[in-house]
């Protein structure tokens, strides 16, 4: 170490000590200072501290053992809104005819029916207007053309449930069909689903639901190849046998 570095840690050292003797912790040093905590405890730890600083750093622990948790959430809460919002920049709006047919159509293959009928079922009010705006849109079925049925709580009122769906959606209240009403259950339920889930479905749409996979297929076509390629590969997969569901009061032989 030069002479000049020795002054230098000496000048630090020196400063750390009156800023410790003031009553500032560690990390109000090491963000004065710019030192590493190792270092400031090996320098500072025979440094007496007056009671009154003692109860502030032990009232301070306390603090961020209450807050710590709830701080830390804020502030991602923040980052992601911060996100969010950015990313909210990079999406010219309004959308071109591609690209929303392409994003109902993603839309329809995660959250659309597979075999039967061409509808979406889901519970989230963005998606399920962008969804009847969609259909109306690309395939000119209007919203009072669509059906819809409800999944809902027994403890939940069904014709206020359709009244909100209804006057979101704009279709008519008569083209609800019977509801499914799950019956009581005494867990609790973390999610409260306040407007139940609602499937909206276009009549006699199957040929439009293959149109939709049609798209799918296409833009998917250039990954098509390594898929089909390691499905083949791992075929044996598929001729696992299906398990037996056995009722309970059946008496096996033994």
């Amino acid at each position: 170490m030069t002479k000049e570095d020795k002054l230098k840690y000496s000048k630090l050292k020196s400063e750390a000590i009156q800023l410790r003797k003031k009553g500032l912790s560690y990390n109000e040093i090491k963000k004065e200072l710019n030192v590493a905590k190792s270092t400031l405890s090996l320098w500072l730890k025979t440094v007496p501290l007056t009671a009154e600083q003692r109860k502030k750093f032990y009232t301070k622990r306390i603090l961020n053992l209450v807050r710590g948790p709830k701080s830390q959430r804020e502030r991602r809460h923040r980052e992601i809104a911060k996100v969010i919002k950015e990313a909210e920049k990079e999406i010219q709006l309004p959308l071109s005819f591609e690209a929303y047919r392409l994003l109902g159509a993603a839309l329809y293959w995660a959250e659309g029916k597979k075999t039967r009928h061409f509808a979406v079922t889901n519970s989230d009010s963005h998606l399920i207007l962008f969804m009847v705006r969609w259909f109306e849109k690309i395939f000119g079925i209007p919203p009072q053309d669509l059906k819809a049925r409800l999944n809902i709580y027994s403890q939940q009122n069904e014709d206020e449930i359709k009244r909100f769906w209804s006057q979101l959606t704009s279709i008519p209240f008569e083209n609800f069909g019977k509801s499914f009403v799950k019956p009581p259950n005494k867990g609790y339920k973390k999610n409260n689903l306040y407007y139940g889930t609602i499937e909206i479905r276009v009549p006699k749409g199957t040929d439009m639901r293959h149109r939709v996979y049609g798209w799918i297929k296409a833009a998917l076509k250039d990954i098509n190849s390594k898929v089909n390629l390691v499905q083949k590969e791992w075929k044996s997969l598929k001729e696992v046998p299906r398990p037996v569901n056995i009722p309970e009061d059946i008496n096996l032989p033994r």
